[in-house]
């Protein structure tokens, strides 16, 4: 793994920045394929709307610049940009004038068995719940305690990942990817204006999918809807989709239309 600080190449922070103290800031994993960052638009639109409601000054030419120059040595992996808001004095008052601090880092791409995207994966039911915090909600802070807590429940390799609820019992998310259903030749997300992170994976599959005429809705789902739903998959920015065929005693078959995602997701991934 390699790094870069600022746009130098670098491997340490000052103790006093406040991403370490407060965690706060915001991250980008980034899916780079022959030297070049895919959803690019995606992650930048999501880091400036994430800035702009945390009162991060953002510089889109900086970062844009830094993360295709850091992608092209890279050639094949993952960049992952930490964005914090800098250094700071003890205290949770925002620093003025605040100087935002870019980190970038480099490592190989995850071994993701072939079989989580050829035959689906087996979902584990998280109790870890997600609080819901809509000033937070969508964003990819810095704080992700409750991924940790919820990816410390299991350790048996037969589930690839786990579902979270929030504490009104409705689905959100994966530990590490989003969730959807399809009933009927639609598409059918959690709302995440409470909670979860709105990945860059989703909104472009969603969008993708209205293209072809796919009806997408994006509301509330309580956790027994997702039993009797018709085909259910996951997507995140480096696996793309990853069929879902059984969470506890219930399974569901891979069907056409997650297959038919999945492709698009492949390509997407592959530039």
């Amino acid at each position: 793994m390699f790094s870069w600080i600022d746009g130098v190449a670098a491997d340490s922070l000052p103790a006093s920045d406040r991403g370490l103290a407060y965690g706060d800031g915001l991250f980008e994993t980034i899916s780079v394929s022959h030297g070049k960052p895919s959803l690019l638009e995606r992650h930048m639109s999501r880091l400036a709307l994430s800035c702009e409601r945390l009162l991060i000054p953002f510089d889109a030419f900086i970062v844009r610049s830094e993360i295709l120059a850091f992608s092209a040595l890279l050639g094949d992996g993952v960049a992952k940009l930490i964005l914090t808001r800098g250094q700071g004095m003890r205290g949770y008052a925002l620093p003025e004038p605040c100087a935002p601090r870019r980190v970038l880092t480099g490592s190989p791409r995850p071994n993701y068995p072939a079989a989580n995207a050829q035959h689906g994966v087996s979902l584990f039911a998280c109790q870890t719940r997600l609080a819901e915090q809509p000033l937070l909600a969508g964003m990819k802070h810095l704080n992700r305690l409750e991924q940790v807590l919820a990816r410390s429940e299991w350790q048996d390799p037969a589930y690839a990942e786990g579902l979270m609820l929030d504490y009104s019992g409705r689905l959100i998310e994966g530990v590490y990817s989003n969730l959807i259903l399809i009933q009927k030749g639609q598409l059918h997300t959690p709302d995440l204006s409470r909670c979860g992170v709105a990945g860059v994976m989703r909104s472009e599959l969603l969008a993708q999918a209205e293209a072809l005429g796919i009806d997408c809705f994006v509301r509330d789902i309580p956790r027994l809807e997702l039993l009797g739903t018709d085909e259910v998959f996951l997507c995140n920015s480096l696996y793309g989709v990853w069929p879902v065929t059984r969470i506890a005693e219930h399974s569901w078959p891979v069907g056409p239309l997650t297959r038919k995602l999945q492709s698009i997701a492949c390509d997407l991934l592959d530039n």
